[in-house]
């Protein structure tokens, strides 16, 4: 038996794929104050939308179609508690991820797309919750499949929003300097250290707004179809 014979073409491919998104993505976000100069931001939001989006899909659809692929490290689905821990896990997840961006209308090139120094909601928990949504997505589906292959998508998907945070707070300061400065020095990007620290306070009452109903609604309608959308995506040939 061959030392790597659990290395599948598809690692590879996923390696490649997650490199791909990358740079596209973190690359059009640095190059957005050039764009927006030249283009506006309405349109350069959608030129980021039209890049980022197919690739995120085809990403999504490829890790759910190969995420069994290479060697089973571990099998913890008979266990009691965790498929249930694993469901959890992931909401929470997406409580992180999907509100670091309140103004949807922004999101779809309506209103016009603008950098706003949040320091609210889940913000005061971390300054980055979609780099700490990620890595909770992360832990729960690799703990759920435990493959070779989910475990490299997952080391791939954390590097990527490891790099991001760096990414995005040096953006920030280009943009906000001094008042950057300040809001970094009363956040965290470890979740709750500023608030234990004392340097933030963490306010229940900024948590009842639309986009956190949204995604509890999203949550709900992830749960329901999820069993659909294995099914659909194991029909493409990917």
């Amino acid at each position: 038996m061959r030392l790597f014979s659990w290395l599948t073409p598809s690692h590879l491919v996923m390696v490649g794929l997650l490199l791909g998104f990358a740079i596209a993505h973190s690359g059009l976000a640095a190059l957005r104050p050039w764009g927006e100069q030249r283009l506006g931001a309405r349109l350069y939001r959608v030129i980021f939308a039209l890049v980022s989006l197919p690739l995120a899909v085809v990403l999504v659809i490829y890790f759910l179609n190969h995420r069994y692929d290479g060697l089973l490290l571990w099998q913890v689905e008979g266990i009691p508690g965790i498929h249930s821990l694993v469901w959890v896990l992931s909401a929470i997840s997406f409580l992180f991820l999907y509100p670091a961006t309140f103004n949807l209308l922004e999101i779809a090139a309506i209103q016009k797309p603008e950098v706003h120094l949040f320091e609210t909601g889940i913000m005061r928990i971390t300054r980055h919750p979609q780099m700490v949504g990620q890595v909770i997505w992360c832990i729960a589906h690799t703990l759920w499949i435990g493959t070779t292959f989910t475990l490299l998508t997952s080391i791939g998907l954390v590097t990527h929003h490891l790099f991001a945070v760096w990414h995005g707070d040096r953006r920030m300061l280009a943009r906000y300097g001094g008042a950057f400065e300040a809001a970094r020095t009363r956040t965290s990007v470890i979740p709750f250290l500023a608030i234990v620290q004392g340097r933030q306070t963490l306010k229940w009452v900024e948590f009842i707004r639309p986009a956190y109903l949204g995604v509890t609604g999203f949550i709900l309608l992830l749960w329901w179809v999820h069993p659909w959308l294995i099914g659909a995506t194991g029909k493409l040939n990917w």
